[in-house]
């Protein structure tokens, strides 16, 4: 990475000794710029990875230090929860945060906003139930409209099948709003094609090798497979890997979300259909954008989309 006028502290957290190394973190001293800590779902995910590098160049413009924090893996609720609580100690300004848990990220939420430390949420709201339950203040949303993401790759995938196909899905985190969402959006749009079925239906997590894994077990209980949605890329990249090993690589129409790099180049490679895209490095440069605003006494957008876009092989 390439050093900045401004400060910015990036951590990956791994079970104790992650813990142990954000007690220890320390406000630095940068001249009185306000601390905005940005903590994410993981840092070993290309999507999150994007988002922050769009909010580390948007933390050098406008002067914050900006602290970015994560647990090792995407679906350690406990764990974000944990690095939330820390960071609250060390005197930031600011919450950003995409969280792993829609509900369970509220407690954290309620410690924030007693401490007075204004909160934005990205990618993945937070709960309705859990905001009202607990009178949360959350600042400004900024992410993609999901459930039209899944919308659009359930026409896609009914247009390129003809109406028919005996399709799989690969869910995310069971509860978990961004993959709940998608997969609402999806069942809705294939929902007035009676020839699209869906025959199998399982959660992998968000994760490459679970997406192997449940795929791979999909097709040995339903071999007629012949179309797949995952709500992530690294999903679909699992599951195009167990159609490889299967020998079906030309028969199975697979669909994605994120739009990855390995992903387009699946698609390209005709190993993949389409693929929904987001604009991570967007949202994070929104989320800080948004950040400096508030501490500037500036009001922002409650609600702030970013645009989605399929990418497939042919325009």
């Amino acid at each position: 990475m390439r050093r900045l006028p401004g400060l910015v502290i990036v951590g990956v957290l791994a079970s104790a000794l992650g813990l142990a190394a954000c007690n220890r973190e320390k406000p630095a001293q940068t001249g009185g710029a306000p601390k905005v800590a940005f903590v994410m779902k993981t840092l070993n995910h290309p999507f999150f990875l994007d988002m922050q590098n769009g909010a580390v160049q948007a933390a050098d413009k406008a002067g914050l230090q900006l602290v970015v924090q994560a647990a090792e893996r995407e679906i350690d609720v406990e764990k974000q929860m944990q690095i939330i609580e820390n960071l609250l100690q060390t005197g930031i300004k600011a919450l950003i945060v995409t969280p792993s848990g829609s509900r369970e990220i509220a407690s954290a939420i309620v410690k924030a906003n007693r401490a007075g430390v204004p909160v934005i949420v990205v990618d993945t709201r937070v709960d309705p139930k859990a905001i009202a339950d607990n009178n949360l203040k959350i600042e400004s949303f900024i992410g993609s409209d999901n459930y039209e993401g899944g919308r659009m790759a359930g026409d896609y995938l009914a247009k390129i099948a003809g109406g028919k196909a005996r399709v799989a899905v690969l869910e995310g985190i069971p509860g978990h709003e961004t993959g709940d969402s998608r997969l609402r959006g999806f069942r809705d749009a294939i929902q007035p094609h009676p020839g699209m079925t869906i025959v199998a239906s399982q959660p992998a997590n968000w994760e490459r090798d679970q997406g192997f894994t449940v795929f791979q077990n999909m097709l040995q209980a339903h071999p007629d497979i012949d179309a797949l949605f995952a709500c992530s890329d690294l999903m679909a990249l699992g599951a195009i890997e167990a159609i490889a090993a299967a020998g079906r690589t030309k028969s199975i129409r697979v669909v994605g979300f994120d739009a990855l790099d390995d992903a387009r180049k699946a698609i390209a490679a005709g190993t993949m259909e389409a693929s929904v895209a987001q604009s991570p490095r967007d949202m994070g440069r929104i989320a800080v954008e948004s950040a400096a605003k508030v501490l500037h006494g500036e009001a922002v957008p409650p609600d702030q989309k970013v645009p989605l876009a399929l990418v497939t092989r042919t325009p």
